[in-house]
């Protein structure tokens, strides 16, 4: 509602103590507010689904943001140990569970944006001439991993758990003492080495890395949220477990409706106590920033994307998942967030089974995207 000087003049003298002028005067000061751009700094990958709010193309309404290409590491450590310099931040999804649960971590929520998504059967390495040719063959055997809580071992373990019967406790898992894909992800937060009691997790050799341990036989497998520097080299030695993991991955899918959540976008809780408006703003322009990046695809795609069959791809991904198969919001991803915070109870990482709309700023947890 808005009011003019004059007629807020005259409400002053008629009802100097009404509840009616209040409000108005309230109103008032929130436009001001917003007349004059909030100045906030985001953090994140520059991926596609965001290049048009990095870019400028899309735009914080009553903000005047700076952008920051960082790390998921870096920003996970800035937000939980470090300065907090961000307004805005990309953040681990488990990594935040876990300090929310275990540490009483308050000073960010989170928006349901979700940047980074992927199914993670294609993340499960062996050695090419070893003996694990499907998951059962997991159980008994020495698994190496970077880490142990990171949001994409905790989905391994889980998926692992419910769809094959292999339980944490069934494997023998071997901590690297290195990161072959460090320069990818950075330096992991201490959210994200966690170890919980009742398993068997030792560290492996001083020195070496999970690719490494594999290829000279000091575990089996590898979990790994990247991929390791032997196969990314074309080491023969190494394969994924799942060969066809497309199909497996679809057929995951079809049959529980998750597509697993990596990132969220965390939002200070102070900034947004003076600025209650601004989490909605900040959902809106992510939101506005994937939509052009389908409008983008549905023009120009089969042009401007280098793969021949990227079309292809498109078309089979909304017949299985539907034209907006990257949804914000809490409502279209409850299954994948509810799992996952099962699986972290599961496990042993997060000291209580934590509620989806705990982690969320409440204004935003009816909030979704067209």
């Amino acid at each position: 509602m808005k009011v003019s000087r004059r007629q807020l003049l005259k409400l002053s003298a008629a009802t100097i103590c009404s509840p009616i002028l209040a409000t108005l005067l309230v109103s008032n000061r929130a436009q001001g507010a917003q007349a004059k751009p909030l100045p906030i700094s985001i953090a994140g990958y520059r991926l596609d689904r965001v290049e048009a709010l990095f870019d400028g193309r899309v735009q914080v309404n009553g903000c005047e943001p700076e952008f920051v290409v960082d790390s998921v590491g870096a920003m996970n450590a800035n937000m939980f140990s470090g300065p907090q310099a961000y307004d805005v931040s990309e953040v681990g999804l488990h990594p935040f569970i876990l300090a929310y649960a275990n540490e009483n971590f308050r000073d960010y929520s989170l928006i349901p944006v979700f940047p980074l998504r992927t199914f993670r059967h294609k993340s499960i390495f062996v050695r090419s001439d070893g003996s694990v040719r499907k998951p059962e063959d997991l159980k008994g055997k020495k698994v190496g991993t970077p880490g142990f809580s990171s949001t994409s071992l905790t989905w391994l373990r889980g998926i692992f758990e419910h769809e094959y019967g292999v339980k944490p406790e069934d494997i023998e898992w071997i901590v690297s003492s290195r990161d072959s894909s460090a320069d990818v992800a950075g330096k992991p937060s201490s959210q994200e080495n966690i170890m919980p009691k009742g398993l068997s997790i030792t560290t492996g050799p001083e020195g070496k890395d999970e690719s490494e341990m594999l290829l000279d036989g000091d575990v089996q497998a590898i979990f790994h949220a990247a991929e390791p520097r032997a196969f990314r080299d074309g080491d023969k030695r190494v394969s994924r477990l799942f060969m066809d993991y497309r199909k497996v991955e679809r057929d995951y899918y079809a049959k529980t409706g998750i597509f697993p959540i990596m990132h969220a976008v965390a939002i200070r809780n102070d900034l947004v106590d003076k600025n209650p408006w601004l989490p909605a703003a900040v959902f809106d322009a992510y939101s506005e920033s994937k939509r052009l990046m389908y409008e983008e695809w549905g023009k120009t795609a089969w042009a401007s994307n280098s793969l021949p069959w990227f079309i292809n791809e498109l078309e089979e991904t909304r017949a299985l998942m539907g034209h907006n198969f990257w949804p914000y919001g809490i409502e279209p991803n409850r299954k994948a967030l509810e799992a996952l915070l099962q699986y972290s109870y599961e496990q042993g990482l997060s000291r209580r089974q934590v509620k989806i709309e705990e982690l969320f700023h409440p204004s935003t947890l009816e909030l979704m995207d067209a």
